[in-house]
């Protein structure tokens, strides 16, 4: 079933009930209805991702497991900087499966609205679902790979512990993270076409600028760690390795210089969610007049 089908179908739902469809606008109020609509949406999109595909959903667990073999061979064998740090190799796979999420979640969001343009033009219907659609997909993605995660944290003797428990704080963290990107690059891409080059090298400097390839530790000048910390997906990544692999590993507060440094990170956070809804929200009833 297509997205067409799929909003073709809910709009004639909804006019045979005698509800009416609100919009062009990014929600309509029908929380209910705009939840159903972005879970199909993106269900749909997930399952045709693999239609036709012989391995099907073992290519999602390849890409990151790819990225990480290549990555771990080189900073172990040449540069070394993996050397001395306890499960280093779980700690480059969990940098790279939670920044897969956030670089897909992100740049499949920034064109997703001109890439439905029919859907737009000819159908009434919460824009927001589009954006929100494609961030949900590639967390359906994030959670198969998170399976990957698992495995090697049992088989490299790490054992269950009560910071497990963080787990679901970080994911959504991150959600928000993606979601507020995501809704900011792709309101601003349908007048901007700009934005998906500027997004493909601000992704760049955030993947190298936060501990994914290396530990927070590892930086010798504190002032940069702290810096660099400021940086909500930095958080994300260091609670992670904080939470799930080692324990004596610094925490996101440790690496900030104190819990209350990660007020920074926290109000970026919330500024982006709120700043990424509030343009979709006004830009959304022009949309199908700019395309």
């Amino acid at each position: 079933m297509t997205d067409t089908v799929v909003l073709a179908n809910e709009e004639q739902r909804l006019q045979t009930h005698g509800t009416p469809v609100q919009g062009p606008a990014a929600f309509d109020g029908n929380l209910k209805r705009f939840i159903n609509l972005t879970l199909t949406l993106a269900i749909t999109e997930f399952r045709l991702k693999f239609y036709g595909s012989v391995l099907g959903y073992i290519w999602q667990l390849m890409r990151p497991l790819l990225l990480f073999g290549v990555l771990y061979i080189v900073f172990t064998q040449f540069i070394r900087i993996g050397g001395g740090v306890p499960h280093y190799p779980i700690i480059l796979l969990t940098g790279i499966v939670l920044f897969t999420f956030l670089a897909e979640a992100t740049s499949g969001s920034v064109a997703c609205v001109v890439d439905r343009e029919s859907l737009v033009r000819k159908i009434r219907f919460p824009r927001l679902a589009i954006p929100l659609s494609v961030v949900t997909t590639s967390f359906f993605n994030l959670l198969l790979n998170l399976v990957v995660v698992f495995i090697f944290l049992f088989a490299g003797g790490v054992l269950p512990s009560i910071t497990w428990l963080e787990l679901p704080i970080i994911l959504v963290c991150l959600l928000a993270l993606a979601t507020g990107i995501s809704m900011l690059l792709s309101s601003l891409y349908v007048r901007y076409r700009d934005m998906k080059p500027i997004w493909d090298v601000l992704l760049q400097t955030l993947f190298y600028g936060s501990p994914v390839l290396y530990p927070i530790e590892s930086i010798p000048s504190e002032s940069l760690r702290h810096l660099m910390m400021m940086n909500p997906f930095a958080v994300i990544i260091q609670q992670a390795r904080h939470a799930l692999i080692d324990v004596s590993a610094p925490s996101a507060a440790d690496a900030a210089g104190g819990a209350i440094y990660l007020l920074i990170p926290a109000t970026i956070l919330v500024m982006l969610l709120a700043v990424g809804y509030v343009v979709f929200d006004r830009r959304a009833p022009k949309i199908a007049e700019e395309l």
